[in-house]
């Protein structure tokens, strides 16, 4: 027997820690912002993120609540995504902290930077792919804001590549599953789409 749940009768909190240990494993963009003055770099993981469009080439991210990210893009229309890899796990979670929109998180947990080519956040040195973006839309849905960005640069450390991509066992990507669990890269299965096939008339006796 199911147990069966009503999102409403459970309330928005409860059901968020249902529906956030089922979507699992969700990757993590690691989002790279500045303040509109410059004076502040911030830095935070979101796990709720996706492709929505390959061409123009567009990613997505979600803001639950009104975060410093959010706050950021909408005022200077510009983002980083810095691919989230196991390695880099600790970093990524010393940001995930609520730190004032005035406090860099690239400062407090002692990230090295680099400098971005076509947008004004800067990079996380240390991750293997980044993605520089412009924000194209933002939609508000609920106590939520989903902010798609359209890729203008993009860079991957050579080492990462393998038959011209980005290869999965070496990028070691990190994923977010429920509570305060996070999730790495088990066993990769190859398997081959089955093409479609018209079928073909019997032959005539």
């Amino acid at each position: 027997m199911r147990v069966e749940l009503d999102p409403e009768a459970m309330g928005s909190a409860a059901f968020y820690r249902f529906l956030t240990s089922v979507v699992v494993p969700r990757p993590i963009a690691w989002v790279s912002t500045v303040t509109p003055d410059g004076a502040t770099e911030n830095l935070a993981p979101h796990s709720f993120f996706s492709i929505a469009s390959t061409d123009p080439p567009i990613v997505q991210f979600t803001s639950i609540g009104r975060k410093d990210s959010l706050r950021n893009v909408e005022q200077t229309g510009e983002f980083v995504v810095n691919f989230s890899s196991e390695s880099l796990l600790d970093a990524i979670n010393a940001t995930a902290t609520d730190f004032p929109r005035t406090v860099s998180e690239f400062d407090v947990a002692g990230i090295p930077r680099e400098p971005s080519r076509r947008v004004r956040p800067a990079r996380v040195a240390a991750s293997p792919v980044i993605l520089e973006c412009r924000s194209h839309t933002t939609l508000r849905m609920g106590n939520s804001t989903l902010i798609f960005g359209r890729v203008l640069q993009a860079a991957v450390n050579p080492e990462y590549v393998v038959d011209d991509r980005p290869n999965s066992e070496r990028l070691r990507p990190l994923t977010k599953l429920g509570g305060d669990e996070w999730g790495t890269l088990g066993r990769i299965i190859h398997l081959n789409r089955i093409p479609y096939e018209e079928p073909r008339p019997e032959p005539s006796p």
